[in-house]
């Protein structure tokens, strides 16, 4: 018989209070498989059947298939797919309303190859649709109830149970789905941080190979030979420049940078930062100047950390200042903090793109990383190793062609 699709039946107060302790085992666990047990053995239970199923519809084979069922070894249905024509459980799907049929073997419907694939008889049945957000998503059935046929009740009991199974099995599914993308993730992840690891310990000594000679012939050579000297010492310096951002990149991404922190003047890895940079900036002609003060500005920091701040934060400077520019550096105290701030006279940022040039991988324009050159890392690195030392870091540019100041503030640490 059919049914209609909200039953009037009353529970009583123990079905009631058995419903409330389901939906707390229901929502107690995630892991699919231990689910759809709970789900049928709840079901089996409160109505009083010998056995109980699950049926999911499979959206690709356009079929139901069996989840999870009663018995010994409920995996050996799992490979018999149920038609949506022909089949009970596909016209209670189909027809998204519960179906009560109390003698199944006389039923034109009854899907007699499961019975005999598990050697199980069914006599009595009730099917239930499983809806979440207003879709079909399977069929929940009870089958062969012990004392007597089902009812109105018992149709209610088991809607109520399929509705909460419902909502599980898709927060489950939800979570299985969104593991499956974090652990391809964290392989993918894996890979490209072995790559990018191997790729710059490979590339340093042919690179430092590179820029002695390179050094050595710009040093001795004249006219036209300069010239090519003075390419390959630029590529050189450019290669490694790309090779410090992906090997700090790579630690900062892994949570692998490590601190030794000591009190420090700002001005130490200002310095060092800027004789590191020195011969970029020779290379286009242009003015490096810089302004600190006699006093130490002392910081709590990481020596080597903070010269490769300040070294990329130059570096952006450099690239993006056209040949024959100006960059100058200055430090200074203010209240309990130490402020530097890189300023060039380079092709500048667009207000709307100031917060984006911290991103990783990320330019103003396309057309400008073809130009300038650089992978886009350079100020990504600098924000973490900011953040590191618990400081802040921020640009400001009057507009294109204008220029831009890139800001570091670092507490300042004040010796007991």
């Amino acid at each position: 018989m059919n049914t209609p699709d909200q039953p009037a039946a009353q529970l009583s107060s123990s079905q009631l209070a058995q419903l409330v302790g389901i939906s707390l085992a229901l929502n107690s666990t995630l892991e699919p498989q231990i689910l759809l047990q709970n789900i049928i053995r709840t079901a089996a239970d409160l109505l009083d059947c010998e056995a109980a199923s699950i049926l999911l519809y499979d959206t690709r084979r356009a079929q139901l298939f069996f989840s999870s069922a009663s018995g010994d070894d409920p995996h050996q249905l799992a490979e018999i797919p149920v038609p949506l024509e022909g089949s009970i459980a596909g016209t209670v799907f189909r027809q998204n309303r519960p179906l009560v049929i109390n003698d199944v073997q006389s039923d034109p419907r009854h899907y007699s190859q499961v019975s005999q694939q598990v050697n199980f008889t069914p006599r009595r049945l009730l099917a239930v649709p499983m809806r979440i957000h207003d879709q079909v998503t399977g069929v929940l059935e009870a089958l062969n109830k012990r004392s007597g046929d089902f009812d109105e009740q018992d149709v209610h009991l088991l809607t109520v149970i399929a509705s909460q199974a419902a909502v599980a099995i898709h927060n489950a599914r939800l979570v299985q789905a969104l593991q499956k993308a974090y652990d391809e993730l964290s392989r993918m992840d894996k890979i490209k941080s072995d790559f990018m690891a191997i790729a710059s310990h490979e590339l340093r000594t042919p690179l430092g190979v590179i820029l002695g000679y390179a050094t050595f012939l710009k040093e001795d050579a004249q006219g036209e030979l300069s010239e090519h000297a003075n390419i390959v010492l630029t590529s050189a310096l450019h290669l490694r420049a790309l090779v410090e951002d992906m090997t700090n990149m790579n630690l900062l991404q892994m949570g692998e940078t490590q601190l030794e922190l000591r009190p420090l003047p700002i001005q130490e890895p200002l310095t060092a930062a800027l004789a590191e940079i020195a011969a970029t900036a020779e290379v286009k002609n242009q003015s490096l100047t810089h302004a600190f003060p006699a006093e130490p500005l002392q910081v709590l920091g990481d020596a080597t950390r903070l010269e490769r701040l300040f070294a990329n934060l130059l570096n952006n400077a450099i690239r993006f200042t056209p040949q024959g520019g100006k960059i100058h550096i200055r430090a200074e105290a203010r209240q309990d903090e130490v402020w530097v701030a890189v300023q060039d006279n380079g092709i500048g940022i667009p207000a709307d793109e100031l917060e984006n040039v911290f991103k990783e991988f990320y330019q103003v324009e396309d057309h400008m990383r073809r130009r300038h050159g650089g992978m886009g890392l350079g100020l990504a690195i600098a924000r973490g190793l900011v953040r590191l030392h618990n400081g802040r870091i921020w640009a400001e540019s009057p507009g294109e062609n204008q220029g831009t100041t890139l800001w570091v503030v670092l507490p300042q640490h004040k010796r007991a």
